[in-house]
């Protein structure tokens, strides 16, 4: 059993949670959502105890369970590991575990030859089918998942989801892939901030993920529903409360003063009118919802014709140094397509975008944007976000950068700081600003939805979906598959197919 009794988190004089209370007992499987930077791996490390940065306040009653920690990535110090070292301390380590490690290994889809490989040789799903490993060659109580599945294949996702689903244990994870969430939570609990980021609410509810969003949203009309009735009400009430002041001053300015009484009639009047005026003021109006998921962007005058060839691709080889990955690969793209490449972790998807991108970057009859799987290979030389989004510092580019930053639900703070200082979701938001603000209309994309909120993915398939241009992407996110995709492709050792 875990218990959170009125847990407070403080980082950098901002409120991250408020008395958070909450039980969860065998077999619950809790998924923390909510929008980028508000704080979700902090909660999971606060309740380990391993977080340096935050003040925190409350009750956090483990009953000494082992809890399993799965990091969102390996850390530097370990990278240049071998694999085999980094799960296992001595050999009697692994004696103990060998049955298990084989077992998973053929679960999760990875042969044991990995096991000589260096960590930072490794693709970014194999690294986190690596640390899915090593949580489960122990044996753990609780499982703290922050991430897990990033940069996954769907054959793992769908494993992953079979885990979650026929574990015997308590789970508590942190995703952004609705169909998991669909999948998997029994329990919700919802991060947001509030009031521009200066306050925060959560929401804590046993139920699953497709309830929570239907609810939450049907709540949220309701309240936006009501709220305007209510200001309609209002503003009524107050122009005819103005039209009968306006009279009386009227008739107070014209009144003769030989008329005493009339003269106290209409100072009565106009007492009686203030005094509504005041209660009408006084009165709480529902507020409208404050929203933190409601991002909103697009892309304008976007267009490329039908019939018009954007790549004719034919690699005999595709490699990383020395190592082939896959051979006799062809692609012909033409007009408007939305293509989306899948695969298996490691076979070269990442690498084959990038030679893609280096194939059409300096194309002068098309304008190409592209958002690499790593952030920093485009935003590494860009110390601050403004210099990044808005590089000519005209007053109007600087200005129409942070509107739509603001559109993204950016805070001050974030816009005018340092892209260090960003979480990787509003990193992600920030390139797909960078992307609708220059009007590229040819998008290469390595995994879009990956690290931004399941409640603002929604928006931006559905932005994708509508783009008039092509777009050439890599993607796991099999809502994103279904809705915005019309050309899908499968890369093996042996080649890209069409499926």
């Amino acid at each position: 059993m875990l218990e959170i009794k009125d847990l407070t988190i403080i980082v950098n004089d901002r409120y991250l949670v408020k008395n958070l209370s909450f039980t969860l007992n065998k077999f619950d499987k809790l998924a923390i959502i909510g929008e980028e930077g508000n704080g979700k791996s902090t909660l999971l490390k606060c309740i380990l105890g391993i977080c340096d940065y935050a003040t925190i306040t409350g009750t956090i009653i483990t009953k000494e369970n082992k809890i399993g920690y799965l990091e969102q990535s390996i850390s530097e110090s370990n990278l240049h590991k071998k694999v085999y070292d980094y799960l296992f301390t001595d050999d009697n380590d692994y004696y103990n575990k060998i049955n298990y490690l084989y077992k998973h290994l053929n679960t999760i889809k990875l042969e044991d030859t990995i096991l000589d490989q260096t960590l930072s040789t490794l693709s970014g799903g194999e690294k986190v089918k690596i640390n899915i490993l090593k949580l489960l060659l122990d044996e753990y109580d609780i499982y703290f998942l922050d991430e897990p599945t990033n940069d996954l294949d769907i054959e793992t996702l769908e494993w992953l989801e079979s885990f979650i689903n026929n574990c015997q244990k308590t789970i508590i994870y942190i995703s952004h892939d609705e169909t998991l969430l669909s999948n998997t939570a029994n329990a919700i609990l919802h991060l947001e901030q509030t009031k521009k980021k200066k306050d925060c609410r959560h929401t804590y509810l046993k139920t699953t993920y497709d309830e929570y969003v239907t609810d939450r949203l049907r709540s949220i009309e309701k309240q936006f529903q009501v709220s305007k009735n209510e200001k309609r009400e209002y503003d009524k009430q107050q122009a005819k409360l103005k039209q009968i002041m306006n009279k009386v001053e009227h008739q107070q300015n014209t009144i003769s003063r030989s008329d005493p009484h009339g003269v106290r009639l209409l100072k009565k009047k106009m007492h009686s009118i203030k005094s509504q005026e005041r209660k009408l003021e006084e009165k709480e109006i529902t507020e409208t919802p404050d929203i933190e998921e409601s991002i909103n962007f697009f892309f304008n005058d976007v267009y490329i014709p039908k019939n018009k060839i954007i790549l004719n691709l034919d690699i005999p080889e595709l490699k990383i140094k020395d190592k082939i990955l896959s051979k006799n690969i062809k692609l012909d793209i033409i007009g408007n397509t939305h293509l989306c490449i899948i695969g298996s972790n490691g076979v070269g998807k990442s690498t084959l975008i990038k030679e893609i991108y280096k194939n059409l970057k300096d194309r002068t009859d098309i304008k190409v944007g592209y958002m690499p799987q790593n952030y920093e290979d485009i935003l590494g030389k860009y110390e601050y976000v403004l210099d990044f989004i808005s590089p000519s510092k005209s007053d109007y580019d600087i200005t129409l950068a942070r509107t739509y930053l603001g559109n993204m639900k950016f805070t001050h703070e974030e816009t005018t700081g340092k892209i260090k200082d960003l979480s990787n979701g509003t990193k992600a938001k920030l390139i797909l600003a960078y992307l609708v603000l220059n009007n590229f209309n040819v998008l290469i994309l390595d995994e879009p939805t990956r690290n931004v909120s399941p409640l603002s993915n929604p928006v931006i398939r559905n932005v994708l979906k509508n783009f008039k241009g092509t777009i050439i992407s890599i993607s796991h996110d099999r809502k994103y598959i279904l809705e915005v995709v019309d050309n899908l492709y499968v890369l093996t050792e042996n080649g890209l197919s069409k499926i």
